[in-house]
């Protein structure tokens, strides 16, 4: 098995628009990711959290969009946790909990496993250290650029 990861992604209008389900859809197509859990939970104006289930969200991306999506369940990802990811969500808005198998890394795990060797660390590097970083590089560029 590849590493497991997940996303809570919060969706600042309170609703999705669904765009993104096609490019999800293609990860999982292409081998890329394998899907162990989808929930979604909601944060209300005053603060309260409440899981909200696959069919109440039928409207998103024309009606049907969740569709293959139905059914994906693990066990990995309980209601506890989905209560737990809304209480980091703003007011008034919806989050995408997705738990999933990078599925382009198995092959490699297991090839490192057979030769003895063991992942002793991981982590994920935050979207704003990167941007950072870049921000860093481009200043950089355009200096050398100039002389």
């Amino acid at each position: 098995m590849g590493p497991v990861d997940y996303l809570v992604v919060e969706f600042a209008d309170g609703e999705p628009t669904g765009e993104g389900l096609p490019l999800l859809v293609d990860l999982v197509d292409r081998g890329i990711i394998r899907i162990l859990d989808l929930g979604f939970v909601r944060r209300a104006r005053d603060g309260a959290v409440e899981v909200v289930e696959l069919t109440d969200l039928t409207d998103l991306a024309g009606g049907d969009g969740l569709d293959v999506f139905h059914g994906v369940a693990s066990g990995l990802l309980a209601r506890d946790d989905l209560h737990d990811a809304g209480t980091v969500l703003a007011p008034d808005t919806l989050a995408a909990v997705l738990v999933y198998e990078n599925l382009w890394a198995a092959p490699l795990a297991a090839a490192l496993r057979r030769n003895g060797a063991q992942l002793v660390a991981g982590g994920r590097i935050p979207v704003e250290v990167l941007a950072a970083s870049v921000d860093a590089v481009d200043a950089v560029d355009a200096v050398d650029a100039v002389h």
